[in-house]
């Protein structure tokens, strides 16, 4: 399988397209989850207007919220490295890995925290992405100053 004539896992921005998916599917499961649990407390949707108002819902409903809060947070340094790697015309193969690597991480996060929600395995997979941040982000920066 080929985009713009390289293999699928080559390209830095199919992995943010498909990061954005899975955002997006985290999102339907979060309403999913927290409309029948707010329905179940019988909560009027307007008292959720404050952060905190909803933490007495069970934690298969907050979990998931805060997975979706946790893909807007550091992934917008992703998104912003996908751009550069791009449009500085270093994506290589390496640097489509790190992409998709960084992705996959973010998807085994997601589906930890929404189900076992392990605090130390969470930790060593946000860990980890962290540390392809960190390498992807290094070899822009020296294939930019070469």
């Amino acid at each position: 399988m080929t985009f713009q004539g390289h293999s699928l896992f080559h390209s830095v921005l199919l992995a943010a397209l498909a990061l954005i998916v899975w955002s997006l599917i985290i999102w339907i499961w979060m309403y999913a989850t927290r409309i029948p649990a707010m329905s179940k407390a019988k909560l009027d949707p307007q008292d959720a207007r404050f952060p905190g108002s909803l933490n007495m819902l069970p934690d298969s409903a907050r979990q998931v919220a805060d997975n979706y809060n946790h893909l807007m947070e550091q992934p917008t340094l992703f998104y912003a490295l996908v751009m550069v790697t791009y449009l500085a015309g270093q994506e290589t193969g390496f640097t489509g890995a790190l992409a998709w690597g960084y992705m996959a991480l973010r998807v085994l996060h997601s589906l930890i925290q929404n189900t076992i929600n392990r605090v130390p395995l969470r930790f060593l997979v946000f860990a980890a992405s962290t540390v392809v941040l960190m390498v992807w982000t290094g070899c822009v920066v020296l294939g930019v100053l070469s």
